[in-house]
């Protein structure tokens, strides 16, 4: 049994014996029907815009069905969620509704059948709700033709730099590999820390080495068929690339956090940050005087490689128990996610894209830095999804992540850490 099945096989388990110990969590009180809602960051504490406007949505929730529904949101922060989350479910106690990134993290919920089938529901039930959802956003939410999630934004990865550092160094934007390097050199001589990146939050790292990865040609669908193996010649340039790129990270990229190394961009002591549009929230909301030095640029492609114009995206996603007792209150709340208000809002101050069509967004007052994403995205020629979301399972994700900060920290050749994955697909993967 691979690791992937035998994951989604035990939180089935402990499913059940939770549903036999007592069911979610549900408080009637004067006929409202009470609700879970559980998300990966303080709605009370945050400064990010995007978790400012899920507050939002929660208390215009509250207030616009008071008597009827209510919400009580189960907040954590980002790297504890997934394993509070499964203690909730093998506790019998799962959130009515939950967010979820997509991939092999949401493939363990469906198959355990955590997870409710949401395809009635959207194209029959409440087909005029569907009928506003951008074309194709479903894709990598729909399992052997049932829809099981449903999006709340949609992000792009970019390079975010600091356009007053780049000026005082004398540096360009650069276009390909070679002069991404030139000038990390040139950044690195006039003082400054080229770039900002958390190791110690291992996808940040892994996302950097997706790009490598996908710019030097990896095919990750010939990989998961066997017709190509981490140990070729393109994963191992990644590999040395990545530890290239690495010697222009800060000095303490290893222990710090994706906060840190977000805070390190918007504060000024670092000139580049990788990541998600997500981070424009971020960015923005701890420091709004950042917004108008703060560029954005694709990540370059290598010479003589692959396509450069592919793009990382991704969407955060929603989902419904399949033990709850009130699915007509947790639509409600999913389409309040979704409706013109909260996906305006995501645009013009969040600076994520809107996951719904035919809405008219004012890029004049959303951050400037959604504009220059908007215009990359324009160009783009392909997307894919962040490598430790789009491998064969969480394991095979987590193995990935874990080789690429060994690259980084030096426990291993670039050699040795794709040899590691190679070894894990040759024991789990490709029986």
């Amino acid at each position: 049994m691979s690791k992937k099945k035998w994951i989604s096989a035990a939180l089935t388990m402990t499913m059940a014996m939770g549903m036999l110990s007592g069911a979610a969590v549900t408080v009637h009180a004067d006929d409202v029907e009470e609700i879970t809602w559980m998300f990966w960051d303080d709605l009370e504490a945050t400064e990010d815009l995007i978790t400012k406007g899920y507050k939002e949505i929660i208390d215009r929730y509250n207030t616009e069905y008071e008597g009827k529904y209510h919400v009580t949101p189960i907040t954590t922060n980002l790297e504890e969620y997934d394993g509070k989350l499964n203690a909730l479910i093998a506790a019998g106690q799962t959130p009515d509704c939950y967010i979820c990134n997509p991939g092999p993290n949401m493939d363990v919920y469906v198959n355990a059948g955590a997870a409710a089938d949401l395809t009635d529901i959207l194209t029959n039930q409440e087909a005029d709700w569907y009928a506003t959802f951008t074309d194709g956003i479903f894709e990598r939410m729909t399992y052997d033709g049932k829809i099981m999630a449903v999006p709340t934004n949609f992000a792009a990865a970019c390079v975010y730099y600091n356009t007053e550092i780049f000026e005082t160094a004398g540096v360009e934007v650069p276009t390909t590999y070679d002069e991404l390097l030139a000038a990390c050199q040139k950044i690195k001589d006039a003082g400054y820390t080229p770039i900002s990146c958390s190791a110690g939050t291992a996808w940040c790292l892994s996302m950097v080495a997706g790009y490598l990865c996908d710019r030097q040609g990896v095919d990750l669908n010939a990989i998961a068929s066997h017709e190509a193996n981490w140990t070729d010649e393109n994963c191992i340039a990644a590999g040395e690339k990545l530890k290239e790129l690495s010697q222009y990270f800060q000095e303490t990229a290893a222990g710090d956090s994706n906060d840190q190394a977000t805070a390190n961009l918007y504060n000024g002591e670092a000139a580049m940050l990788i990541q998600g549009s997500w981070a424009i929230a971020q960015i923005n909301g701890n420091n709004p005087d950042f917004e108008s030095k703060c560029g954005v640029f694709q990540f370059p492609g290598i010479e003589g490689a692959n396509d450069p114009n592919r793009m990382i995206v991704k969407t955060d996603n929603l989902l419904m128990s399949s033990t709850t007792e009130h699915q007509d209150a947790v639509v409600a709340l999913m389409k309040m996610f979704t409706d013109e208000t909260a996906q305006k809002y995501t645009a013009e101050v969040g600076g994520k894209f809107p996951i719904i069509k035919n809405i008219e967004i004012d890029y004049d007052a959303a951050p400037a830095q959604l504009k220059y994403v908007q215009d990359i995205m324009a160009n783009a020629t392909g997307t894919f999804g962040f490598y430790n979301e789009s491998l064969v399972s969480v394991e095979a994700g987590d193995c990935f992540d874990n080789a690429m900060v060994d690259i980084f920290l030096g426990n291993q050749t670039p050699e040795e850490a794709f040899q590691t994955v190679q070894t894990f697909y040759e024991d789990n993967v490709w029986e």
